[in-house]
């Protein structure tokens, strides 16, 4: 048994003991107080029931006079029977003052016990004056005992009403008595309670305020109690706890950042799809209704006409199926190679546009629509605004372990806070024909790969920007597995 324990029992057991003293003394005294009033009452009850008993017997005789039959005659020995009985009740109740009443209370029942024998017997000779007069002494017996009936219970309650106030008196006494024990009580069990209590509260106070301390971030602070009970042992363990929890704020720090770059994933999931059925307008009436002109041109004999519309055709088919999933590096490829035959005819001469590829790196996987935007960001600020023109180069190599995609053009360069947004992932414009901006890419590359170095910008103000992405050769199984799933 641990010592809090002990002291709890103690103090139970202290408790239980005086209450149970407290209820044994009051059940005995309400029991003896209830006897007092229950022979009282059993005094009035028992010279009742004689008085009533001599009233059935006169309603009996009268029953048997006008009607004589066994059933009226069985009614009648009954009440005289109950008169007998009532007789040896009455007599117990015999005591000084009412002795000479009782005597004669006593006389009365034994004549209407005779007078009922000698009307039965008149009865049975069919003497009926006789039987008439017995009946009507009867009658004049019952009325005298009714009377003597009332003076007992008068001289009764004379009797004892000095007793029932002495009773009153006491039960008034005994309460004033109970209340002082009752208050006597409470303060002491106050006292003892504030006595235990406060080598419970002690201790219990000294954790709140550690507790608070660690609700404030402060985990320094070391959590000591006094003692050898279970409180003190619940001190030491908190203090661990307290190193614990220090600990595993740590892992729940890089855990939460884990699971918002979870959710920011999610939620780039979802916009993907968003903007992949907002593009869904009846597809297959545009793709029908671009290979329809592109056949009508080649027809025509318009066949750069014709081979601009089929790559038109493949971009919107890839944006359309491709957005959400991953893709190899030459799929990727390929829609951008259609996607600046565009750009070429757009631009014609003022844009220049030269590959250098390495076959061996084109099984690699890469989040899809990753390369048109970046590349159609050199379009719109290298080659657009510039009256000559610009030239945009994009090459693919191997780079240790990994592969890199370099895109470099000869425009006016990219400002350091752009290039500070773009790395941060800040949001900035969207793409104009994916609807996917620089910094998305950025994103979805990470999220891709797991990893935060996935690009590199290099830029000079009138001489151009240079754009290396890192891309791995494996690690993006899953992410295929979780982009199928959301």
């Amino acid at each position: 048994m641990t010592y809090i324990q002990k002291k709890i029992l103690t103090l139970i057991t202290v408790v239980m003991i005086i209450m149970s003293a407290i209820w044994l003394a009051l059940t005995y005294y309400n029991y003896r107080t209830h006897e007092q009033y229950n022979d009282i009452l059993q005094r009035y009850l028992g010279m009742n029931e004689v008085s009533r008993n001599s009233q059935q017997v006169v309603t009996d005789l009268n029953n048997y006079m006008v009607e004589s039959t066994d059933g009226n005659l069985a009614k009648l020995q009954e009440s005289k029977e109950k008169m007998k009985d009532g007789k040896t009740v009455v007599d117990g109740l015999r005591n000084r003052d009412n002795d000479f009443t009782l005597s004669n209370y006593l006389n009365l029942i034994d004549s209407l016990v005779e007078t009922t024998d000698r009307f039965l017997l008149f009865q049975e000779e069919n003497d009926a004056e006789a039987s008439a007069r017995e009946f009507a002494e009867a009658n004049r017996i019952s009325g005298y005992i009714s009377e003597t009936t009332l003076t007992l219970i008068d001289k009764e309650l004379t009797t004892y009403n000095v007793r029932y106030r002495g009773i009153m008196e006491q039960s008034a006494e005994v309460i004033k008595l109970g209340i002082w024990v009752l208050l006597l009580i409470t303060c002491l069990l106050l006292i003892a309670s504030y006595w235990f209590s406060l080598g419970i509260t002690r201790p219990v106070f000294k954790l709140t305020k550690a507790a608070n301390e660690l609700s404030r971030g402060n985990f320094s602070q070391e959590v000591k109690v006094e003692g050898n009970d279970e409180i003190a042992f619940l001190a030491k363990t908190f203090d661990r706890m307290r190193i614990n929890i220090n600990n595993l704020i740590s892992e729940m720090k890089q855990k939460a950042a884990l699971e918002r770059e979870l959710q920011e994933s999610k939620l780039l999931l979802q916009e993907s799809q968003f903007r992949s059925l907002q593009s869904q307008i009846n597809p297959h009436f545009l793709f029908n209704t671009l290979n329809t002109l592109s056949k009508k041109a080649y027809m025509e004999g318009s066949e750069e006409t014709s081979d601009l519309l089929v790559s038109v055709a493949g971009i919107l088919r890839y944006n359309l199926k491709r957005q959400n999933r991953s893709v190899t590096l030459g799929d990727e490829i390929a829609v951008l190679l259609q996607y600046m035959d565009i750009q070429k005819a757009r631009f014609a001469d003022r844009l220049q546009f030269t590959t250098d590829i390495d076959p061996s790196c084109l099984d690699a996987k890469i989040p899809a629509l990753t390369l048109q935007p970046i590349v159609e960001n050199a379009v719109i600020h290298a080659v657009e605004p510039q009256e000559d023109g610009g030239s945009i180069r994009f090459r693919v190599y191997e780079e240790g372990d990994g592969i890199a995609v370099e895109i470099s053009d000869d425009g006016a360069g990219m400002p350091r806070e752009k290039i500070r947004q773009i790395v941060e992932e800040e949001a900035l414009p969207e793409g104009h024909s994916t609807g996917i901006g620089f910094s998305n890419v950025v994103k979805r590359l990470r999220l891709f790969y797991g990893v935060e170095d996935v690009i590199a910008i290099e830029s000079e103000e009138g001489k151009g920007t240079t754009i290396t992405l890192r891309i791995k050769r494996e690690g993006a199984e899953n992410h295929d597995q979780i982009a199928h799933r959301g």
